[in-house]
């Protein structure tokens, strides 16, 4: 809590602009985004000639956007050239630097997660019991991996932008995120009572703050390198 006072909120508006206005600009990025996540969708439901079973259905669904985010926060780092890095350096902080490179990434993943499953229920179809807790389960999840694989491509960048390198980071920290994701969506398809969800929400949550925390942790010390 300490280190999130200590973050320049003006610094972090003027960069998630700045990140928005970048990425509007290379229209070709944000298409090609979205043309990935349309023809995987429409590739598999061609896949499907006969009655998807919900777990199929949930998995598949899970596997399209966890790619989609690697794709989406994997060249968050990529654009920034060393001339630019060291004007980064020179003008902003590192923590409002991380954040507002996290936020720009859940808010961006947000929309390509409910793009994606817009198509997704209308090429394969599907019987949402508790959207509402489908939604907000979708919405935790993608922020989540958008966070995750941020701090991982900022570790990355440190190794030339190895992607291999920061694939084998995420794994660790994604793979609990994607089981407790893929069981709420379980029970939100499912109908079940917001009861017997709470505790796997708050883990979502958790582990969105952490990944946070983390990151306003150990950037600093990746921004002096």
């Amino acid at each position: 809590m300490v280190l999130l006072l200590s973050v320049n909120f003006s610094q972090i508006n003027t960069l998630i602009k700045k990140e928005f206005l970048l990425e509007f600009r290379q229209k070709a990025s944000l298409g090609g985004i979205l043309v990935y996540v349309a023809a995987t969708v429409f590739i598999s439901a061609l896949s499907f000639t006969g009655k998807i079973h919900t777990h199929e259905w949930n998995a598949l669904f899970w596997v399209i956007l966890l790619f989609a985010s690697v794709t989406v926060s994997s060249k968050s780092f990529l654009k920034e050239t060393k001339g630019l890095g060291l004007f980064n350096y020179t003008y902003y902080s590192p923590r409002a630097f991380i954040l507002s490179k996290i936020i720009f990434n859940m808010v961006l993943m947000l929309v390509i997660s409910l793009i994606t499953l817009f198509f997704y229920i209308w090429f394969i179809g599907g019987n949402i019991q508790n959207f509402s807790l489908f939604f907000l389960t979708l919405a935790l999840s993608s922020t989540g991996f958008a966070g995750v694989l941020s701090l991982m491509s900022a570790i990355a960048s440190k190794a030339n932008n190895n992607f291999a390198l920061m694939s084998i980071l995420s794994f660790p920290v994604l793979m609990p995120m994607v089981l407790v994701s893929i069981r709420l969506s379980k029970q939100a398809i499912d109908g079940l009572s917001w009861g017997v969800s709470y505790d796997f929400l708050l883990i979502l949550a958790a582990l969105n703050v952490f990944v946070i925390m983390l990151a306003n942790l150990l950037f600093p010390y990746l921004w002096n390198d």
